[in-house]
């Protein structure tokens, strides 16, 4: 795919006097209006002025807690990248883009595996939730500003897809660590109701399989609990199993000691009975 001819300068704007001209580059250096996409970007500028501008916003997305705003320009964000693919910066800005994100990921595994020998499974579950969930949330934010690196250069010459890419890194340098205890944990969390709150089992859980559906083979039981048709389709055979499996879970939300039968409930559907029987 061609990429899009660069814009012409605007021959329609009007001079402005140096005060006025020196006072629009201060305010926004990588924006100057009418001469953008005209401007060169020598491996200086890139270094200096494109690469830090994205470094930061990058960092912003990767640090920020679920819930939390930052104010981020997408549109500066994104021209910086317009510009750095027009300019034939691809391959660098491809290049440091995957590098960034590889040092993060290894710093995020250096903290799961310090926790891990210090915190309960509990923690340490609650703890990888927040880290897989914070990734796959900043990954929201991360894509949509290279956007059309994606386009012009990841589809286009390396065949591939932005996002898909940044998942298995995620894949590569954290879950592939963990993964077999991390199911484990699940499996035995599972196994005892809410010992983790169920939307952080959920939730856990679906952002797995979003990273890597392979993943759901090493534990099918526990997937399925969780998202559909990881099963084969159940026949009349199963049906004994699933009524067992459905008693179980009375028996083991009985034995709660917050588990609640609405007794007082029982005790007025038993008065009306009995008023009604008269």
């Amino acid at each position: 795919m061609d990429e899009p001819m660069e814009a012409e300068a605007d021959s329609t704007q009007p001079d402005l006097n140096p005060e006025e001209k020196d006072d629009q580059s201060n305010k926004s250096p990588l924006l100057r209006p009418g001469n953008m996409v005209m401007m060169t970007i020598t491996t200086e500028d890139y270094e200096s002025l494109y690469w830090p501008k994205l470094e930061g916003a990058i960092n912003q997305l990767l640090t920020m807690s679920p819930g939390q705003y930052m104010a981020i320009s997408y549109e500066q964000m994104y021209s910086c990248v317009y510009k750095c693919v027009c300019k034939q910066f691809s391959d660098r800005l491809y290049t440091d883009l995957m590098n960034h994100m590889i040092r993060h990921l290894k710093n995020l595994n250096q903290q799961l595996e310090s926790s891990m020998h210090v915190e309960n499974s509990k923690s340490f579950l609650e703890k990888f939730s927040f880290l897989v969930n914070q990734y796959i949330l900043a990954l929201g934010g991360i894509v949509p500003i290279f956007n059309y690196m994606n386009r012009f250069y990841v589809e286009t010459k390396l065949k591939t897809d932005l996002n898909e890419e940044l998942k298995k890194l995620f894949k590569l340098h954290i879950l592939d660590l963990h993964i077999s205890v991390l199911l484990t944990l699940l499996e035995e969390a599972n196994a005892k109701p809410f010992t983790i709150s169920p939307p952080v089992m959920a939730n856990t859980i679906k952002n797995i399989h979003s990273i890597n559906p392979e993943y759901a083979k090493m534990k099918p039981e526990l997937f399925a609990k969780f998202i559909p048709s990881i099963l084969p389709q159940t026949s009349v055979t199963d049906l004994d199993r699933y009524i067992e499996e459905a008693q179980q879970i009375q028996r083991d939300l009985k034995v709660l000691p917050d588990f609640d039968s609405c007794p007082s409930r029982n005790k007025r559907t038993n008065e009306d009975d009995g008023r009604f029987a008269k």
